[in-house]
């Protein structure tokens, strides 16, 4: 089964960040190569959706959620079977206190 991946507008916000950091930080050279890294590694989802490990911070969640791991930012996602969907839900910087990934929207 083939799945579609679709960004969150909240993982989407939350790269924008991340790229507008690494732009002023330094350059537009590493910036775009970060981001792009980060917008890649889920393709490697698409054949095996479930080979990562489950966000145990997120357990209290409705859906189940999994993460990637790429840099230093967690890729964190939910499986959509029903839909044919990979849904990134969030990229969170790993050097942040772990219990801020349980925030919300």
């Amino acid at each position: 089964m083939k799945l579609k991946i679709i960004w969150s507008q909240f993982a989407e916000t939350e790269v924008d960040k991340i790229y507008a950091y690494y732009l002023q930080k330094v350059g537009i050279r590493v910036a775009k190569k970060i981001i792009k890294e980060i917008i890649s590694e889920p393709n490697k989802l698409i054949s095996n959706n479930l080979s990562t490990q489950i966000e145990g911070l997120l357990l209290d969640r409705e859906n189940e959620y999994h993460y990637l791991v790429c840099k230093n930012y967690k890729i964190i996602y939910s499986v959509d079977n029903k839909n044919k969907q990979i849904k990134i839900a969030d990229v969170f910087d790993t050097r942040q206190n772990p219990v801020k990934l349980k925030r919300t929207k």
